[in-house]
Order: C-alpha cells, then sequence, then structure tokens
C-alpha cells in the first residue's frame, strides 16, 4: 500500500472516523463485547465525540488511501489512563482503527510509526495503550509492535466490564 497518506484529522473527516470507529467495533469486538451494546452504537454520538475532540485539540491522524479515510489515530502527548498507570508513560493511542476490508494491509503499522514519530519529536520516551484482553488479532499486533504487557485492568461498556491489556512501548528506542 505506497499510496497512503497520513495527515491530520479535520472537521470534514469526522463522520468518516466515526464510521470506521463504528464499523471496527461491530467487527472486531463481535463475541467479546454485548451484540446489544455494539448494535446500538449511535452514529451522531460518534460524529459529535470526534467534533469535541478535534475542536478542543485532541491529535488524531487519518490515513488515507486514492483520497478515501481508511484509518484513523487518536493520540495525546500526555497519558489521560487512570493514576495507577501515570508513571509509566507520558503519552498513549486511545483509538487505532483501519476499515476492516482493509486490516493486514500495513495501514496500522504505517499509522502508529508515523504517531510514533510525532510523539519522539515531542520528547515522549513511554507510550501507553490499551486493548480488551479478548481481542487477539490486535493484541498480536500491538505485540509486533514492539509493545510489552505491562499490566491489566477493567473497562466498562454498558453494564459490563471487559478485561484490559494494558501496553507499554519504549518509544525511544523503536
Amino acid at each position: 500500500m505506497q499510496n497512503i497518506i497520513i495527515r491530520n484529522a479535520t472537521i470534514d473527516d469526522i463522520e468518516k472516523i466515526a464510521d470506521i470507529k463504528i464499523e471496527g467495533w461491530q467487527t472486531a469486538y463481535r463475541g467479546i463485547i454485548d451484540d446489544d451494546f455494539l448494535d446500538s452504537m449511535d452514529r451522531e454520538k460518534e460524529i459529535e465525540k470526534r467534533r469535541n475532540n478535534i475542536e478542543n485539540g485532541v491529535s488524531i491522524v487519518v490515513a488515507e488511501l486514492n483520497n478515501e479515510i481508511v484509518g484513523f489515530c487518536l493520540y495525546r502527548n500526555y497519558n489521560n489512563y487512570p493514576e495507577k498507570f501515570k508513571k509509566e508513560a507520558d503519552c498513549e493511542i486511545s483509538s487505532l482503527y483501519v476499515t476492516s476490508k482493509l486490516k493486514r494491509n500495513g495501514i496500522g503499522r504505517k499509522i502508529m510509526q508515523y504517531v510514533i514519530e510525532l510523539l519522539k519529536k515531542e520528547g515522549k520516551t513511554k507510550m501507553i495503550l490499551g486493548c480488551l484482553k479478548e481481542n487477539y488479532p490486535s493484541r498480536a499486533f500491538y505485540d509486533k509492535m514492539g509493545g510489552k504487557i505491562m499490566d491489566y485492568d477493567e473497562i466498562e461498556f454498558g453494564d459490563k466490564k471487559y478485561g484490559l491489556a494494558i501496553y507499554e512501548y519504549d518509544i525511544v528506542n523503536m
């Protein structure tokens, strides 16, 4: 996939970002998160969340292929995780999605490498990210990208708690 362009997201991108996230959840998390929760994901609420992200300066990059957004990453140059993980990292990736029809084509790798380079330029050294414990394909990707599981936690969606694998990356040596 040579023609991938990674760039900062704009307000014009939010609908596609929302669609990629919802489609990503409904495919990757089927069988992990309750179907009722996945089936009731609200596109308008997701669009509003992403609009608020961009308007409030949260960093989002998108991947384009042939002028179509095919993936995105929301990241922070600080650690927004619970207090027990604050000392472990100085930055984070909180969302990384590629449209399911193009997964395993190197797009996620390109997005993640791009974000890591941006964070390194800001002087960041340790990055954190969480992945659902039972999401084995994504966990394999994060392992392959150099992440090390540092701990486990829980996250709640709807009325149910799910296991979360917490990864740490030594981005200085990547």
